[in-house]
């Protein structure tokens, strides 16, 4: 027995991101013969295990109907204070580790709070935040990078476990903590209740506020340990870190198939989202494309991914699929 359309149908609701990411893979190996080499893929998987990390909190943000733009800000901050504890302050690195953390997490409530209690849309909030952390990094470092710093701070961004990069391992960890947070837990419940509807979770007794603190909590805390693997990776606190990064760390939960409107996602398909912004990162750079070109690609993605979701969310492509079938039927 064939299957019929509405089993295509749900594999490509099911698949499609994965299919889109397996067809990816496919296009660079044949464009390029460096793309599978093993140094090559190690590469990769560094530089994705900074956005599947910071990729969870976005994604706990979203679900709320939210949005955190000063993800990338708070990952550049980390990275000169952390890096300034260590050289200039003479702290230890776990000790500035933990300070770093602690910092982007207190950022990240702030966040929250904003939202919450002062009733400001998150746009402007995080937009907000986001300039004045950037501010904060250059003048602690003054514009000039800072490098230094002991030989096993650097275990976290470049070393293995084995044949395995232990970047890859914290965001594997990373991955199964937010999974389990969203599918297991109370709070993943009162992520989804808020995102649909916020009055309704009020009136079923969930206190919002205390959920918005949460995620934005989360998510500063998660920026904050992507600031810190980076960090390790590069051996130098940059006060342009993380510039740009909010935006990949977005489109790859939005294309990972969380919407922005909230109440939908989940965090298996934000992992192919977030190989598929790292593929394409680095199939284009082995290629050669201009810089230009690619920031054009990376923004029409992320169009096209909100499209498909706004579209979605409003019936208006289920309707634009009947009226194809149709005019196919007619033609026929």
């Amino acid at each position: 027995m064939r299957p019929g359309a509405d089993f295509w149908k749900g594999l490509i609701r099911r698949c499609g991101i994965y299919i889109i990411l397996v067809a990816l893979v496919i296009f660079f190996a044949v464009k390029s013969q460096n793309f599978l080499t093993q140094g090559n893929l190690f590469n990769l998987a560094r530089q994705v295990s900074m956005l599947g990390i910071a990729a969870v909190g976005m994604t706990v943000v979203l679900l709320l109907g939210g949005i955190d733009l000063s993800i990338g800000s708070q990952v550049t901050l980390v990275n000169i204070v952390c890096a300034w504890l260590m050289v200039k302050g003479g702290f230890h690195p776990a000790a500035s580790v933990a300070l770093a953390l602690a910092m982007s997490t207190a950022v990240g409530f702030f966040n929250g709070w904003s939202v919450a209690n002062l009733r400001m849309p998150a746009l402007i909030v995080t937009l907000g935040t986001m300039t004045m952390l950037e501010g904060v990094a250059y003048i602690v470092c003054g514009g000039i990078p800072i490098f230094g710093f002991p030989r096993s701070f650097s275990v976290l961004g470049q070393g293995y476990l084995g044949p395995v990069p232990v970047p890859v391992i914290i965001m594997v960890a990373v991955l199964a903590a937010g999974s389990f947070l969203l599918n297991r837990t109370y709070f993943g419940r009162y992520f989804y209740a808020v995102g649909g509807n916020e009055e309704a979770s009020k009136l079923s007794g969930i206190n919002v506020r205390r959920v918005k603190y949460l995620a934005y909590t989360l998510s500063g805390f998660f920026a904050g340990v992507a600031g810190v693997v980076m960090l390790s990776r590069t051996n130098s606190g940059q006060p342009i870190a993380g510039k740009g990064f909010e935006f990949d760390v977005l489109t790859a939960a939005v294309l990972g198939g969380v919407s922005i409107n909230g109440g939908y996602g989940k965090i298996n398909n934000v992992v192919a989202g977030v190989f598929i912004i790292g593929v394409l990162s680095n199939g284009m750079v082995l290629l050669g494309v201009n810089q230009y070109v690619q920031m054009v690609t990376k923004g029409a993605v992320l169009f096209a991914a909100v499209a498909f979701d706004c579209l979605q969310k409003s019936g208006a492509l289920g309707e634009f699929r009947k009226e194809l079938a149709r005019r196919f039927r007619k033609a026929a």
